[in-house]
């Protein structure tokens, strides 16, 4: 089946300043396009949300970014190498939290955190899950099977498990979902942290738009595939008029013009 080319223009140069570069990227699953042709960027040092309702194709596109996916067309670079071509360049640098997906329950915590440290080979391994273990309050819960944690406890240590590597890129979807409010700031707290202290770069998917507003430095907007807008935070409230994310979410969910707040 032959992929129409995309309507946006892909980059003329590598951007070297960029942890993630996308341009004019497809995913075709037989006439369904989850992703519809988009370019981003993510710079380096930086956090950037992901938004966007279900289906938009979030998910898609950050499994493509790491190589899970394979792209109908376009391309990816990653830390300035090509995905997933040179994935084994990458694979090391980053990693991926989302509280959807378990750990194995029967493994302890220490456990699992040694088994995906061994995945990275992590230098001085122990010592790693001791500095995770302090940084991240799991202490108390180290040799507890991972199945018999709260929902808190379980997020905090997906977190360590993203850490692990020390990675340079940080991909997270919805990282404090069903969280209650403090958990989730400490959460957001740390990821300003360690970002600040290792330089990282983040990129975000998330559907709390306060989350939202206090950590990224830029957004994109995600609708059926498309990129619907790509900003900074502020930028994109002046634009559609708006006090809050949330209300611009809302806007481009229900198809509202950006400018007159008007149904289209």
């Amino acid at each position: 089946m032959t992929v129409e080319p995309s309507s946006r223009p892909l980059p003329a140069t590598v951007d070297a300043a960029a942890a993630i570069e996308v341009a004019g990227l497809v995913k075709l699953y037989k006439t369904t396009r989850a992703v519809d042709g988009i370019s981003f960027c993510v710079p380096r040092g930086s956090i950037t949300g992901l938004l966007g309702g279900n289906g938009a194709g979030k998910t898609t596109t950050i499994a493509m970014i790491m190589g899970l996916v394979l792209p109908t067309e376009g391309r990816i670079r990653v830390l300035g190498h090509a995905m997933p071509e040179q994935r084994a360049a990458v694979l090391g640098r980053i990693n991926f939290e989302s509280p959807y997906v378990d750990m194995p329950s029967r493994l302890t915590v220490r456990q699992n955190l040694s088994v995906f440290g061994r995945l990275y080979d992590v230098p001085d391994l122990r010592g790693r899950i001791a500095e995770l273990a302090a940084d991240l309050d799991l202490a108390e819960f180290l040799d507890r099977p991972s199945g018999k944690l709260s929902a808190g406890q379980k997020t905090r240590v997906a977190l360590a498990k993203a850490l692990i590597n020390r990675p340079e890129l940080l991909l997270l979807d919805e990282p404090t979902a069903s969280l209650d409010p403090d958990t989730a700031d400490w959460i957001r707290g740390h990821l300003e942290t360690y970002r600040k202290a290792r330089g990282a770069s983040i990129l975000l998917a998330s559907h709390n738009m306060l989350e939202v507003e206090r950590l990224c430095d830029r957004v994109v907007i995600m609708k059926r595939g498309l990129i619907e807008d790509d900003d900074t935070p502020a930028a994109i409230l002046a634009r559609y008029n708006r006090a809050t994310l949330e209300e611009v979410f809302l806007d481009v969910a229900r198809g509202r013009d950006r400018e007159e707040g008007s149904l289209l």
